[in-house]
């Protein structure tokens, strides 16, 4: 291959469409094994690569020159094949994290910081927060001196950057620590771009603390580690475009409100103009169940249909750049939430109580409970909106209002 990413286990990953979109070249992803490494590394058969876990350390040995940024943090994620042979190793993982803590507002200066992990990326991490003026920084790992164990000792800890695997797709909803038993944390930043917001990122959010994702990091690496593999410079506006492309593709665009206030019909529309998959909560409860949903509530009553609820929320909430309709008491779960939030806009449609139909809903038996229902659920689909969209009008003319309101147009 020419170009490409090389890692251990590389699963799903966003840098083929990153690159393409930054250079146009063909960008592939490989696993190796660790027994295979040495081989593929001495074959030299590419012309740039990407390098992550476990290999960013690894790699050292066989490059014969080293950038700043490599030589100053001791390990490589980049890895350029030169015209004379020669292979050439830098870090542009530093210039991703720079960015991606400055986009956030998580202001490391004069600050004490912990640095969750011992992987080459907290290293990185490590040299990041020392240039941007940290008063200090400490590495958390499972067995050293400062451990998950102690660390919550750290009470003097106000920044914290998680560069552990921990939260990445497919183990969406852990964490290495609680931020809640920080009491002087100011900010959090997680590598981890799949999801787009992290266990860790949520609970920040939750906390009002500034915060910072790892898809910015990804993309700004990215742009730098395409420069030195083409030689020309790329522009910001063009870093910044590809970034704003990204996030949008791979955000779900979720709906919620009341029983029949039209999620599913403008969710199928929406779809259609977005080119995505529609996926209603409700119809796979029924199909995964094997009953409808009436049934499942007769058989099972509410608290069985909320169990099964949020366990297909969980899976759909993992998935990228996908339309999600889901029923009216979605929201009402408090561990609902952040499985719909982690890689999702969510949109409340309204529709006036007297329209919203009634047959084959078991909680919306008559009118007057409906009015009841909304009155309850109103501070609930307040507090999960990102936007409201009033369900008045031709449903085709909406659809495209609400497509506009989630690309931010």
């Amino acid at each position: 291959m020419e170009y490409g990413l090389i890692g251990e286990r590389l699963g799903h990953s966003h840098s083929p469409k990153i690159h393409g979109l930054l250079a146009g070249y063909d960008y592939q992803l490989r696993e190796i094994s660790q027994e295979d490494l040495p081989a593929f590394l001495e074959a030299r058969d590419f012309r740039g690569l990407n390098v992550t876990i476990p290999y960013k350390k690894a790699v050292l040995p066989y490059c014969d020159q080293l950038g700043e940024g490599a030589r100053r943090i001791g390990c490589v994620n980049t890895l350029v094949h030169r015209p004379d042979g020669t292979l050439f190793g830098d870090n542009t993982d530093y210039y991703g994290i720079r960015a991606t803590l400055n986009r956030g507002g998580v202001d490391p200066k004069g600050r004490h910081c912990l640095v969750l992990g011992t992987g080459g990326t907290s290293l990185t991490a490590i040299r990041a927060l020392e240039d941007l003026g940290a008063a200090s920084v400490e590495r958390v790992s499972r067995k050293g001196p400062l451990s998950y164990k102690n660390v919550y000792d750290r009470t003097d800890t106000e920044i914290i950057v998680n560069t552990t695997p921990l939260g990445m797709y497919p183990n969406n909803g852990t964490a290495a620590v609680d931020l809640s038993r920080f009491p002087n944390l100011r900010g959090a930043a997680d590598v981890v771009y799949n999801p787009l917001k992290t266990a860790l990122l949520l609970q920040a959010e939750a906390l009002g603390i500034p915060r910072a994702g790892g898809l910015a990091m990804l993309v700004v690496q990215a742009a730098r580690a395409a420069e030195l593999f083409t030689g020309s410079a790329i522009a910001e506006e063009k870093v910044e475009a590809v970034l704003r492309r990204v996030k949008t593709d791979v955000t779900n665009l979720v709906l919620i409100g009341m029983p029949g206030s039209g999620k599913s019909t403008l969710g199928r529309l929406a779809a259609r103009l977005l080119s995505r998959p529609f996926l209603d909560a409700d119809t796979i409860i029924a199909e995964k169940a094997g009953m409808s949903i009436p049934e499942i509530f007769e058989k099972e009553g509410e608290a069985g249909f909320r169990r099964r609820e949020t366990e297909v929320l969980s899976e759909l909430g993992k998935q990228s750049g996908v339309v999600i309709a889901t029923g009216g008491g979605a929201v009402l779960r408090q561990e609902n939430l952040p499985l719909l939030r982690q890689n999702g806009w969510i949109c409340r449609l309204r529709r006036p109580v007297e329209e919203l139909p009634m047959e084959g809903r078991p909680l919306s038996a008559s009118l007057q409970r409906l009015k009841e229902m909304e009155v309850e659920r109103e501070p609930y689909y307040a507090a999960a909106a990102d936007e409201t969209l009033t369900n008045a009008g031709e449903p085709k003319t909406l659809a495209k209002q609400l497509v506009k309101a989630f690309l931010g147009e």
